[in-house]
């Protein structure tokens, strides 16, 4: 019998539990590029078209697709860029050590979710690394379960990160509530058969949300302990847009 509770959020990273994408990942991306003597520079607009694939790794090899062709047509290609995502990744750690600030209302959402009973997880396309320098270790340790990274071998919008979460968790899609804030995110999410919540950001405010429950401009208005609520966006009534 499928659960009517609602159990678990599964939460997204990179835009739904801080806007990490023009002022975090982007300019490390930027510094990885000047560490590697490469003349490529990613700026705010050019960054926004690139987000339409996920995954660090396979955003610079869609960008050499695109603008830099003759770097693929080189024989170590593919270890230079697992190179310079690694470089990323360390510019990332150390623009969070400086301060990226959580989303409005995120982190009084974890708390009090994790307070009234519900389990939370991650899932989410960027590394464990990156999970870690934006999360103190406290609001980290809320997290029952991460998947992250190269956890699955298809990134979003393949659903496959949130099937591996939910056989972690051991619960069925019915019993959890997804968040996202991208088009990308939502097709994965949906495709686990997961109700989402999404939360717009500068970046994604132009996209396709069908299908969504809610789309909300923050997750600071909606709180706990008003957890039916959140079930009653989990089980079809309740949306707001």
């Amino acid at each position: 019998m499928l659960s009517s509770m609602l159990e678990a959020l599964i939460f997204d990273v990179d835009g739904t539990l801080a806007d990490t994408e023009r002022d975090g990942h982007r300019p490390a991306f930027n510094a990885a590029f000047a560490e590697a003597g490469l003349p490529w520079h990613w700026d705010a607009r050019l960054y926004g078209e690139l987000l339409e694939v996920t995954g660090g790794k396979e955003r610079i090899r869609f960008f050499c697709e695109r603008h830099a062709p003759e770097f693929l047509r080189q024989g170590d290609a593919e270890a230079r860029i697992r190179e310079i995502h690694a470089a990323k990744t360390r510019h990332y750690v150390a623009l969070c050590a400086e301060g990226i600030p959580l989303r409005p209302g995120v982190e009084r959402l974890l708390r009090e979710a994790k307070a009234a009973g519900l389990r939370l997880a991650i899932a989410t396309t960027t590394t464990p690394e990156n999970i870690s320098a934006l999360l103190a270790p406290d609001l980290l340790a809320l997290f029952e379960k991460v998947g992250a990274g190269d956890t699955v071998p298809n990134k979003k919008p393949a659903p496959d990160i949130y099937l591996w979460v939910l056989a972690q968790l051991g619960l069925p899609a019915r019993a959890c509530l997804a968040i996202e804030d991208s088009a990308n995110g939502l097709r994965a999410s949906r495709g686990a058969g997961l109700a989402t919540v999404i939360t717009r950001t500068p970046y994604t405010d132009d996209h396709d949300f069908s299908g969504a429950v809610a789309i909300l401009p923050e997750l600071g208005e909606v709180g706990l302990p008003q957890l039916r609520h959140w079930h009653s966006l989990a089980y079809g009534s309740d949306k707001k847009v």
